[in-house]
């Protein structure tokens, strides 16, 4: 077929797309339906405009149609890619990892389950070897989620459902063309038959070396964009390229799985995209890709609808008896997902509840399109395989896919209806009439404000205000009419209000380019999980909240890197971002009581504006108190970040000034061009980040710790260098009982619980432990874990005992921690700290008389009352307070 003649086609089919949708929302039906129709309408029509002997005036344009080159390699080549990368770098990647579990399990249990149901159903009834049949089910387990996930967005789903849903469809793609090519293998003449251990053994390097090859290919491409940072359109150019040449290599040169290196580049630039790119170009990228996607999979579903006539050629009843079967087993294969497996890990925890009347609406949408007619073709298309196999997967597949998008994808929204999840609850439906009234009662007042200051005619303004007035009053009337809202619940809306207004401003600090790109998805991540833990009332918000302040896996990782290999820019690197995060986060918390009383208020009144209040002050002490605690161990740090916040802010004000200057016509394109020029390479300069620097200045803090201000320089000086600083995550236990005393600690920072014989007590900035059970030579009787991040000073056994030597108010403060006091302020009695101990007047031998006092080798005593709580006395005076990060987080 001549290239003029394809173009021509495809132009014609994009006249088709463009009618397509607007006649969707207009029949309420979902836009891949409607594809599928005029796909199938058009080939119907030329394989008839080429047989009637009516007229040939359509012949030329229908041998064009018919005569299109359509091969299962287009659609596994040129637009499977593009829809499998739009999706992965659309999805909000960190909220996905919350739900990974079920995604993970749904996707590839789903396309098993559904595999051997389809293929164990379909072999008694259709003389096909079990091979054969089991192909057929890996082709028609593939799902298109458009139409549910549309519709889910319509009706306001819960959006952890929506993603899990999203994400089960995309990587069940990979999962089914994996079973695909393995099966696919054994109805090949010719070709040998490999054993299930090989078959098996496959599954691996396909997915493994799919990924791997993905996230290299990704990752060179980020490093090409970032290259081209001030191009933006060979930025997007850059990665159009990503996905194809990502299927290529996977599938031509290592033979792993195209689909799963896709999935995984995209992903990759997902995760890595926002932080090489600025906001705009970012924007820009997302909707160049979700245009390419919109094109690729409306000409998938048109070009593969071409195809159906072909397949169905030769249909008879038999066959129409197997694609039922096909139908069943697939329904039924969905159920056990949806009523047993989710229930199953939903009670484990590793899902989250689905309501029956959503898994009604997901089971009916289980929609088969473009991929399982790709499929399809590629058996039909393959010659070593059985002619009566390619027949029944060419209609089977076809008829199941006619099947779901005909009777389900037509009668979807019906079902819907049915379900009742059209519908408003009547909390929502009460809260519903009071928002119109509110709303209707401002564009009152700013309607009479605007008819004053433009000189309206007044007998035109009293009649338009008195049409008003009276819807005014209906909605009135039903507003209180409707059910009583309590206020339990109208705080509960009040926060799902507060938090949504809280992810508003992230996003317009991003667009101003005052959040760092590197940042703003991980805050909106959290900021989306606090908006679904808030439906649960007062109390879930409270406990997301305090879990985005909670320290990472990733960060404990880093510690030890730190602590045992050196290795610190890990550390500093998750230590920065905290810093910028609780900074925004303190600004944008300030705003929302703006919000509150601007808006929350006239909705729900007074009490509950005031209640929110106090939860958003509550949250405000928090984030303080974790912001206090890094501007303890890293003091100045905190004031770079708030310089690096003021020059950005200014460069955003300076760049919109220099926008409406040129707007109005004050400046000309080539000085707007030197300003805008010259903005950017300032606000380069910004993004780039204050270093960190988390080694500790010892001396500094050594003569901020009351134990040791009467120390002489040149000796603070010394004993800094003697000191080894330890990094201690929350929840490290620092010292373990049974352990040998070799080391005492102090707390440069942080906060520290220390548990003996039952009983707890926190230690905090400037108090040391460990120095008892060192001195007394005995193993430690008690156990001291860090309760929040925690920067120690560590000094072994000889230079602790020489520094007693030299500090009197150090061996004051022993004294009294072998005395049980501490300082002026005497704790609750402690067994452990008796007087009568031998442990603790060994330790004050030691202290009065020196080191050589020291009994060589004490015998340990097991009675309760001999124990000399070596970790749990207090060790400075009482004037020094305990930091506020020993507060209970």
């Amino acid at each position: 077929m001549e290239l003029i003649g394809v173009v021509s086609v495809i132009a014609g089919l994009f006249i088709v797309i463009g009618l397509s949708e607007p006649l969707a929302a207009r029949l309420r039906l979902p836009y891949s339906v409607i594809l599928a129709g005029m796909g199938i309408l058009v080939g119907v029509g030329a394989g008839y405009a080429l047989s009637t002997d009516l007229t040939d005036v359509l012949n030329p344009v229908a041998e064009a149609i018919l005569g299109l080159p359509i091969h299962s390699y287009v659609f596994l080549y040129v637009f499977l890619p593009t829809l499998l990368f739009q999706v992965s770098l659309g999805l909000n990647l960190r909220r996905m990892m919350d739900d990974w579990v079920p995604i993970l399990l749904l996707a590839v249990v789903a396309v098993i389950v559904a595999t051997f149901t389809i293929g164990l159903a379909l072999m008694p009834v259709s003389g096909l070897p079990l091979t054969a049949c089991l192909l057929i089910g890996a082709i028609v387990s593939t799902t298109d989620p458009s139409a549910v996930v549309s519709i889910f967005r319509d009706i306001a789903a819960p959006q952890r459902l929506t993603r899990i849903v999203e994400g089960e469809s995309l990587l069940n793609d990979a999962a089914a063309i994996a079973l695909f090519g393995v099966f696919l293998t054994f109805v090949m003449n010719g070709v040998p038959n490999p054993t299930l251990g090989t078959a098996i053994g496959q599954f691996p390097f396909l997915i493994i070396g799919g990924a791997g090859t993905g996230y290299l290919v990704a990752r060179f491409g980020v490093m090409l964009v970032a290259l081209v940072s001030r191009h933006r359109l060979a930025q997007v150019s850059v990665t159009v390229a990503i996905p194809y040449l990502t299927y290529i290599l996977t599938e031509q040169v290592l033979g792993a799985s195209g689909v799963t290196a896709v999935v995984v580049s995209g992903l990759t630039m997902n995760l890595l995209g926002p932080g090489r790119l600025s906001p705009g170009t970012w924007t820009y990228l997302r909707e160049v890709w979700d245009l390419l996607a919109h094109w690729a999979g409306s000409l998938i579903f048109i070009i593969a609808a071409l195809l159906i006539p072909r397949f169905l050629e030769g249909v008879n009843l038999t066959d129409l008896g197997l694609v039922m079967v096909v139908v069943g087993a697939a329904v039924v294969a969905r159920a056990l997902m949806l009523w047993v497996l989710l229930p199953a890990m939903t009670l484990i925890r590793l899902s989250p509840r689905v309501e029956p009347p959503y898994r009604l609406a997901i089971l009916w949408g289980g929609l088969r399109g473009a991929v399982t007619l790709a499929l399809a073709l590629a058996v039909t298309e393959n010659p070593f395989v059985e002619p009566e196999v390619k027949r029944a997967v060419g209609i089977l597949a076809t008829g199941f896919t006619l099947f779901t998008l005909v009777f389900q994808g037509t009668t979807l929204r019906w079902m819907i209806r049915r379900i009742g999840l059209d519908r408003l609850s009547p909390l929502d439906l009460a809260l519903s009439n009071q928002v119109i009234a509110v709303a209707l009662q401002n564009v009152r007042e700013d309607a009479t404000e605007a008819a004053r200051d433009h000189g309206l005619t007044h007998d035109i303004v009293r009649s338009e205000a008195k049409a008003f007035g009276e819807r005014l009053e209906v909605a009135v009337r039903e507003a209180e009419a409707g059910a009583e809202i309590l206020d339990r619940d109208r705080i509960t809306l009040g926060l799902v209000a507060l938090a949504g207004r809280e992810r508003d401003l992230i996003l317009e600090q991003f667009n101003q380019q005052v959040v760092s790109a590197r940042l703003v998805d991980r805050m909106l991540s959290d900021v989306d999980r606090l908006i679904e833990r808030t439906r649960g009332g007062r109390s879930q918000y409270r406990l997301a909240a305090r879990r985005s302040l909670v320290y990472s896996p990733g960060y404990r990782f880093a510690v030890m890197l730190h602590n045992r290999l050196h290795i610190s820019r890990p550390l500093a690197a998750i230590t920065s971002d905290r810093f910028e995060i609780l900074i925004h986060q303190q600004f944008i918390l300030r705003d929302l009581h703006g919000f509150i009383s601007a808006k929350i208020l006239r909705i729900h009144g007074k009490r509950v504006a005031e209640l929110l209040h106090e939860v958003l002050e509550r949250r405000q002490e928090e984030v303080s108190r974790a912001l206090d605690g890094l501007r303890l161990q890293y003091p100045g740090y905190a004031e770079q970040l708030e310089r690096v916040f003021i020059r950005r802010t200014v460069l955003r004000m300076e760049e919109r000034e220099y926008e409406a200057l040129f707007a109005d016509g004050l400046i000309g394109f080539e000085v707007h061009a030197t300003l805008t020029g010259q903005l950017a390479r300032s606000r380069a300069e910004v993004e780039l980040r204050p270093r960190l620097d988390i080694t500790l200045h010892k001396p500094t803090l050594l003569a901020s710790m009351p134990l040791f201000q009467n120390m002489e320089e040149g000796h603070r000086a010394k004993l800094a260098r003697a000191l080894v600083t330890v990094f201690a995550a929350p929840g490290k236990v620092i010292i373990r009982k049974g352990d040998v005393a070799r080391s005492v600690y102090f707390i440069a920072s942080g906060a520290v619980e220390v548990e003996f014989a039952g009983q707890k007590q926190r230690l905090g900035r400037g108090q040391m432990f460990g120095q008892l059970g060192l001195l007394a030579k005995r193993r430690r009787r008690a156990q001291v874990t860090a309760i929040t991040p925690c920067t120690l000073l560590s000094l072994d056994d000889a230079r602790f005992r020489r520094l007693l030597e030299r500090n009197p108010s150090l061996r004051a403060a022993v004294e009294a921690s072998a005395a049980g006091t501490q300082g002026q302020m005497r704790p609750p009695p402690m067994p452990e700290l008796a007087p009568e101990d031998a442990g603790a007047e060994a330790v004050r031998a030691v202290v009065r008389n020196g080191p050589a006092a020291a009994p060589a080798a004490p015998e340990p005593r097991t009675d309760a009352q001999t124990q000399t709580g070596t970790e749990t006395g207090a060790q400075e005076p009482a004037t020094a307070p305990v930091s506020d990060e020993a507060a209970p987080r």
